[in-house]
């Protein structure tokens, strides 16, 4: 057990970047428990250097995994500072100036407008396989949603994410759930009320392509934004 444990920490870069002490502590511990199971030592002593072995690996993964995080929460907050910093530049524009042009980049990103209202995709090129959290190349488009919504305060937005049909039904419903569910945080942290959005999950269901090809599934892993009209109706929930 102290031997896997310590192969599964000593081969993920992850670790070894993050934690290479706890790395070290664990090779040394599980080297000597090796040596005194091969010469001289008891059985006690040998069990208790693998002990220690394996819970040097343990801490290993936990330190990277607390270390992850924290780079992970560190760049969300960058990201977010610079969309902040590129809603105030905005703000120099006029507003009616400003409003005209949100609302044909809007209507310009939407895939169509339909009987639930406006839609525009965000697609999954703007998420890392089988991650929730937005890449960097999400912002233009997020922080345009956000200008639009600032300047159209009776407007709500219905957020809905969809996976492709492979693996786990409820997995992907979660993972759908959870990449909406990120938008919407987005959104709410740049200052659009949490009032006039909602977030909702529905995993592989209402696919707009077929889940044989890979150009398909692509197509259904998506996240879709609906509007409300100018009066704040939305259109009905599927």
């Amino acid at each position: 057990m102290a031997h896997k444990s310590f192969q599964a920490v000593k081969e993920n870069s992850d670790v070894l970047r993050s934690a290479p002490k706890d790395v070290i502590r664990a090779g040394e511990s599980l080297a000597r428990a090796d040596r005194l199971s091969s010469y001289w030592g008891s059985t006690d002593d040998v069990s208790h250097y693998a002990y220690l072995s394996q819970r040097y690996s343990e801490i290993a993964g936990q330190n990277s995994a607390l270390s992850l995080n924290q780079e992970r929460a560190a760049k969300l907050e960058l990201e977010r500072q610079r969309l902040q910093l590129a809603l105030r530049e905005a703000k120099l524009l006029s507003v009616q100036e400003q409003s005209n042009w949100l609302e044909e980049q809007i209507v310009s990103l939407a895939t169509s407008e339909t009987e639930r209202g406006l839609v525009m995709t965000l697609g999954d090129v703007l998420f890392d396989a089988g991650q929730a959290n937005l890449k960097a190349s999400a912002n233009r488009t997020v922080l345009k949603l956000v200008q639009f919504l600032q300047l159209n305060p009776r407007r709500v937005v219905r957020i809905e994410g969809y996976t492709d049909s492979r693996g786990d039904k409820l997995e992907n419903l979660e993972l759908s759930r959870a990449r909406a569910q990120t938008v919407a945080d987005v959104l709410i942290d740049l200052g659009i009320d949490s009032k006039r959005i909602e977030a909702q999950g529905h995993g592989e269901s209402f696919p707009v392509a077929e889940n044989a090809s890979a150009r398909g599934r692509a197509q259904n892993r998506r996240v879709e934004i609906v509007f409300s009209d100018a009066q704040g109706r939305l259109g009905a929930t599927r």
